[in-house]
């Protein structure tokens, strides 16, 4: 490896090290708490993907653990040089660079469960820790072990692993809590969990961006710097949500809409107010492209934004479907499409079949300053991936 690629390696490496912030943490916990002040009492908490010597998860529950009743609190981190080895993050570089071998190749478990300072407290400073056999990964034996004997596992997995840390809970049938990418609702392991009901997402984060610690300065120049709403010594990371199974308050308030009338005449967005809901030409619903637009009395099938997933509320809608290529039911679809000509902005041409990725809209004239898509005499505008929801409605089961 030459000096530069290691350098670049290292530098890349430290900015994927973000750890979450105890407020963030602590709002998120008391959402379920609210609802359910036993929602951890007697139980065991796993918190996988965790270094202690810098994550807020183990402090969290560790300064909390008498008062939400815990039975045990594990967590486990990544050996340094399994981090470098198979997910690109923190690693000693000079250390490599200078040809030595990393010491560090074992995970390491802190468990919490008893008072071991005798001041009567179970707290942090009863963390008792030592390493493992291997090098923490959530995959090996030695931790699959530990998630079968938890109750709960909260975290903030890799995102690049979120698929197989998802099915990887799944699979033991535990309760969990764990930040992951928005777009990670479309994803064809995860749409169905949510289809079902058996995960939904909450979203505290203000304007669904999360804002995580780093260990080293951050880059300005880098691409999640904004100087708008850039916070000193902060990571700040569009598009977070948790994904969760517990129950919160938040999941079971309906949300407040006008009538399909109302919409038409008082809305404030202008692709609805005056104009109504267009049609699908490919799927057998009404596009609605913004969640607080819904029709109260609409009892058709309705294509939402994904970000409706935020407020959704199970005992007032029903989630159909989602309309997305490789994610949806393709049997959902009513009509798929041959090649077609993509028209840029700019005018260019392009023969393309994007058309059958999503929902699309048929109009009668090429819109002005927005792509388009042509098959013959036939225009077409592809919309986003939307979410295919109806009215909860008595005969729903």
């Amino acid at each position: 490896m030459s000096d530069t690629t290691a350098l670049q390696n290292a530098k890349r490496a430290k900015q994927d090290e973000f750890y979450t912030q105890y407020a963030d943490i602590q709002t998120e916990m008391n959402a379920y708490l609210e609802y359910n002040p036993d929602t951890f009492r007697g139980k065991t908490v796993l918190l996988p993907c965790d270094d202690p010597e810098w994550s807020n998860f183990t402090r969290y529950f560790a300064e909390n653990f008498a008062a939400l009743g815990l039975k045990k609190l594990i967590s486990t981190s990544y050996a340094p040089d399994a981090k470098r080895e198979k997910y690109g993050i923190l690693f000693d570089y000079a250390a490599e660079m200078s040809g030595e071998k990393p010491k560090n190749e074992r995970g390491k478990i802190f468990v919490l469960d008893h008072d071991v300072t005798g001041d009567g407290k179970v707290n942090f400073e009863d963390i008792e820790w030592k390493y493992l056999d291997g090098d923490g990964d959530f995959r090996s034996a030695e931790v699959k072990e530990l998630r079968d004997e938890a109750d709960v596992v909260v975290t903030n997995p890799p995102f690049s692993l979120f698929r197989e840390f998802l099915a990887w809970i799944m699979e033991a049938g535990k309760e969990f809590a764990i930040i992951g990418n928005r777009n990670a609702i479309t994803y064809k392991e995860v749409f169905p969990l949510i289809k079902a009901n058996r995960i939904w997402l909450d979203n505290p984060f203000v304007r669904g961006a999360g804002y995580f610690k780093s260990p080293i300065e951050v880059d300005k120049k880098l691409s999640y710097y904004n100087s708008h709403d850039y916070r000193e010594g902060l990571i700040r990371v569009p598009g977070v949500r948790w994904f969760t199974n517990l129950e919160h308050g938040r999941r079971h308030q309906p949300l407040q809409l006008m009538t399909m009338a109302d919409n038409i005449k008082y809305s404030r967005h202008k692709e609805v107010k005056s104009i109504g809901y267009r049609k699908y030409d490919n799927y057998d619903a009404i596009e609605v492209p913004f969640t607080d637009a819904i029709p109260s009395d609409y009892d058709g099938v309705m294509g939402v934004p994904i970000s409706f997933l935020d407020k959704y509320c199970p005992d007032q809608f029903e989630i159909v479907g989602v309309a997305k290529a490789g994610a949806g039911d393709p049997a959902q679809k009513t009509r798929f499409y041959p090649e077609q000509i993509q028209v840029a902005r700019d005018g260019r041409e392009t023969t393309v079949t994007k058309l059958n990725d999503g929902p699309v809209l048929k109009v009668a004239d090429p819109p002005e300053g927005e792509q388009y898509y042509k098959i013959g005499d036939e225009i077409f505008m592809q919309v986003y991936a939307r979410i295919l929801i109806c009215r909860k409605r008595g005969d729903v089961k």
